[in-house]
Formats: structure tokens, C-alpha cells, sequence
């Protein structure tokens, strides 16, 4: 029976099948397949959403402790472009799925962990997302209150202000992400020029108000060899792999509404890496002429702005605002969002999805995690989303190397269809995660292995794609050519030899 559609390179469920669906327990108007109307992200939207993401306090201070731990100020931009490119790939890889099927994250996660079991990773995801939510709702809250204070005397005699800050900046974050991933899209493209003008103006200020770059850019690094330098670079790179490692995961939440693969491939391929490099340049080279200007290092962009008059303390705020919500609601509202939906998809919607993750925030208590912890807390967020590769290499293993690409949408949806497995779950994917989890581990207590927890994302990222892929070998939830062209209806320029062929990806 023909289930499904594929059009230019986009599968589609065929509309009287999605009708018979709505019942599902394992549907809902969120978690369905987008149409092919729903496939309206350009090029330019990816781009955006990424300008956006990346142009923030975190992205501007992470040269800083690459900096301080020894590195000039050319390694530290390489190691953060270097990290960026590398965890594009499974950014690019998992793209393609959501972008082809058009399924959210937990309905992918369903292919490779089963019915029941995609709430492992899915909710592996929404954790570390609700932490980074609470916390970066923390710290634009404390950008805007030490800009206040700065702007008006009478703002630290209020009684609680930091807290009136904080609520009211949750409630904008969750009032946005409660709108969904359309509201997103139009944040992405407000927020992206405004922020990108912003980050010109304030270099080209320091520029030619210290004139010239000021002493860090010429600041020699302090390793004496190669091997010292690799000590430090090894560790440096796996944080900046995992500052997007949980976006690598959740991608498909929003390539789902893509327009075509080259689309989303070639607008995120350019915008990430130079973002995030460009940005980071920005930040080392705007604190190097502090140094000229006020004589200190100031790399917190809200002490620097506090420097100034009132009325650009004011453009400042605004643009950290801006700058805030933007990456807090894209990178760590909907993927968590969309693991609470999926698990009770019948009751559940994103918009309850986005209450409940800001509420599990504030149970997080992040202004005593930054007040007590912070240093620990950044280092074990940071590892766990490194610990995340062995999801990501799950996640790309099944889609591109056991099944060819090929899925049958309806299934998916459907609790005793062929992706249930064993009673909802999945239990190779379970052991490939154990294994790709554990193994890096092992560097934590044996000193000769630890380069492998220096690297464990990347070490966890290849032994889960190798177990996995052995212990699928011979797994009946796998789709043959055959069986996939037998559900599938081809329309338009493409046709099945091309569309389902195992040899190479073909991008339209």
C-alpha cells in the first residue's frame, strides 16, 4: 500500500493516511509529519537563526579561557572554527533526515530507540536544555540588572530587583518559545541584523578608540612546544564541539520545515563556523583594546557596556535582550519542549512543552548554581553534552548506514508498527549508548586512557556508530529498496532508482 509521497528529495505522508493517523496515541498536530505547504524555511531562515544563536555573551567570552589558559589569540580562533566545522557534520547529517521526513527530534530518536525507548535520548536532550535555559535566563537577567543599575541610582534600592528582573525576563522567554517555531523563525530574522550591526559597530569602536588592536593580538603564545599546546587543545575543542553538540541532536526540529536539503545545507554550513569564528575574533580583539582604553581586560560584554552614557547603555540593553532570548529560546526551549510533548502526545502540546520546561528550570535553581558552582556546573554541562556524541552517532549511524535513508512515515507513529521493537524499545540502541557513554569513561580513572574523556564526544560519537551498526545488522525493522519504492509514491524529478539508490546522497 503507497503510504507516502516523495517529492523533489521530500517525503510526505500521503493526506488520507494522516487522517487515519490522528487517533495515534503517538500523534498530535506537532509531532506529525510536516506537509509539503509546511516546507517553507529558506535558506536565508537558517542563517539567521544561526546568526542569532551564536551572536551571545557566551560566544563573546569563549576565547577568554582559551586565552588564559596559554593560547594566542590566532589558536584560540582556530580551535573554536576548528570545533564549529566538526560539529557541523552531524549537524548537516541529522538535517538531512529532519529535512527529508519532516519529524521533530523525539519522533526521529523513534527509529533508532523505539516507540517507548526515544524517551531516553529525548529527555537526555531536554535536560541539559532546561539547564542551559535556566542559566542563560539567569545571566540576561543579570546583564539587564547591572545595566539598570548602571543607568538609573535608585535601581539597587529596590527591594528584589535582580529577582523582578529575572521573572519577568522568564516570562518573555517562555511567552516567545509558547508561540512555537514560527515565532522563531521571525526572532531569527529580526534579531540577526540587529546583532550582526551591533558586534561592527562595537569593533569598530574599539578600534579607533584605542587606535589599534591593542596589545592581545600581539600577545605570543605561552606553550614552548607542540606537545604542550596539544594538551590544552584537545580539551579545548571537545568544549567548543559541545557548546552545539545538543543542537546537533535536535536539528531535525527545525529542518523539518526546510525547503530543500541545499537550503538548509548550504545556509548552515556557511553561517555557523564563521559566526561563531567571526564573533569570537570580535571579542578578543574589543578586550585587547580595553586594555589600551580602561586599562583592565573587560570580557564580559555587560561590564564594557556599563562604561558608557546612559542613553548607549540603553542600545546595549536592548541588544542583549535581543541576544538572550534568541539563542535561550532556539538552542534550549524546543528541543526540551518537544520531549515533554512526546510523552503524552494526545494531551500534551509544545506550548505546555515550553511552561513545563521553564518551569523545570526554575526547579533547577540556576542563580544558586551560578552563585556556588559556576565554574563546576559550566564544566559538567559542558561534559554532558559531550557525553551526548554517542546519541548523535546513534542517530547518524541508523539513518544514513543501516537504513539507506529510507523510513516508512507511518509507522513511526503506529505502537505496533516495525520501529516498535521489543515492547517500545529499541534495546541496540540502549547498548550502543552504554558503550559509547562507557568507554570514554574509562579515561576518567586509568591516566593513560585520558585523552579519550578529553575527547569523549568524539570517541563516544565513533564507538556507538560502530556498535550500532553491528548490532543492527541483521534487524527487521529495516526497509529494503524494495519495500521502501512499494509504500512510496514518486512525483515530479524523482524518481525511485535515484531517490532510495544506497550509493552517495543526492541533494536538490
Amino acid at each position: 500500500m503507497k503510504t507516502q509521497i516523495e517529492t523533489n528529495g521530500i517525503v510526505t505522508l500521503d493526506p488520507e493516511v494522516s487522517q487515519q493517523m490522528e487517533n495515534s496515541p503517538l500523534w498530535n498536530e506537532d509531532l506529525r509529519p510536516t506537509t509539503t505547504e509546511e516546507h517553507s524555511w529558506k535558506g536565508i531562515n537558517f542563517a539567521a537563526l544561526w546568526v542569532g544563536m551564536c551572536l551571545c555573551i557566551p560566544t563573546y567570552t569563549m576565547a577568554s579561557g582559551m586565552i588564559s589558559l596559554g593560547m594566542n589569540w590566532y589558536q584560540a580562533i582556530f580551535t573554536i572554527f576548528l570545533g564549529n566545522v566538526i560539529v557541523l557534520i552531524p549537524i548537516l547529517l541529522n538535517s538531512h533526515a529532519g529535512t527529508k521526513f519532516g519529524i521533530p527530534y523525539p519522533v526521529f530518536a523513534r527509529l533508532w530507540f523505539g516507540s517507548k525507548g526515544a524517551h531516553i535520548p529525548a529527555m537526555a536532550r531536554a535536560i541539559v536544555g532546561a539547564g542551559w535555559f535556566g542559566i542563560n535566563t539567569w545571566i540576561g537577567a543579570g546583564a539587564i540588572d547591572t545595566l539598570l543599575s548602571a543607568s538609573f541610582s535608585f535601581w539597587q534600592s529596590v527591594p528584589f530587583h535582580t529577582a523582578i528582573v529575572f521573572a519577568l525576563f522568564w516570562v518573555l522567554n517562555v511567552g516567545i518559545a509558547y508561540k512555537g517555531p514560527e515565532a522563531i523563525k521571525l526572532l531569527s530574522i529580526i534579531a540577526a541584523p540587529i546583532l550582526a550591526l551591533s558586534a561592527v559597530i562595537l569593533l569598530v569602536w574599539a578600534f579607533t578608540s584605542a587606535g589599534g588592536w591593542g596589545p592581545m593580538l600581539s600577545a605570543p603564545s605561552k606553550f614552548s612546544s607542540t606537545g604542550e599546546f596539544l594538551k590544552y587543545f584537545f580539551p579545548s575543542l571537545t568544549g567548543v564541539i559541545a557548546f552545539w553538540a545538543t543542537m546537533a541532536l535536535n536539528i531535525p526540529d527545525f529542518c523539518r520545515y526546510a525547503k530543500s536539503q541545499k537550503a538548509q545545507a548550504v545556509a548552515q554550513s556557511l553561517s555557523l563556523p564563521f559566526t561563531m569564528g567571526v564573533f569570537s575574533f570580535i571579542g578578543i580583539a574589543v578586550t585587547s583594546t580595553t586594555l589600551v582604553i580602561f586599562g583592565e581586560a573587560l570580557w564580559d560584554p555587560v561590564l564594557l557596556l556599563a562604561k558608557f552614557p546612559p542613553f548607549i547603555i540603553f542600545l546595549g540593553t536592548i541588544v542583549i535582550v535581543i541576544s538572550s532570548i534568541t539563542i535561550n529560546v532556539g538552542a534550549n526551549v524546543v528541543a526540551p519542549a518537544r520531549a515533554v510533548e512526546n510523552l503524552y502526545p494526545q494531551r500534551l502540546t509544545f506550548a505546555m512543552g515550553a511552561v513545563i520546561t521553564g518551569l523545570f528550570a526554575l526547579l533547577m535553581q540556576p542563580w544558586y548554581i551560578m552563585s556556588n558552582f559556576g565554574n563546576y556546573i559550566f564544566g559538567w554541562l559542558g561534559t554532558y553534552g559531550a557525553l551526548l556524541g554517542p546519541i548523535d552517532g546513534i542517530a547518524i549511524a541508523d539513518y544514513w548506514l543501516v537504513r539507506r535513508r529510507r523510513m516508512a512515515l507511518k509507522e513511526l507513529y503506529t505502537l505496533d508498527g516495525r520501529y516498535n521493537y521489543t515492547s517500545g524499545f529499541n534495546m541496540n540502541g540502549v547498548y550502543a549508548l552504554l558503550v559509547g557513554v562507557a568507554i570514554p569513561i574509562l579515561g576518567l580513572f586509568i591516566p593513560s586512557l585520558r585523552f579519550m574523556w578529553d575527547n569523549a564526544w568524539t570517541f563516544g560519537l565513533f564507538i556507538s556508530i560502530f556498535a550500532y551498526v553491528y548490532l543492527m545488522r541483521n534487524d527487521k525493522s529495516v526497509l529494503s529498496k524494495e519495500e521502501y519504492e512499494a509504500i512510496t509514491v514518486f512525483s515530479d524529478d524523482t524518481p525511485a532508482s535515484s531517490s532510495t539508490s544506497d550509493a552517495g546522497v543526492a541533494i536538490k
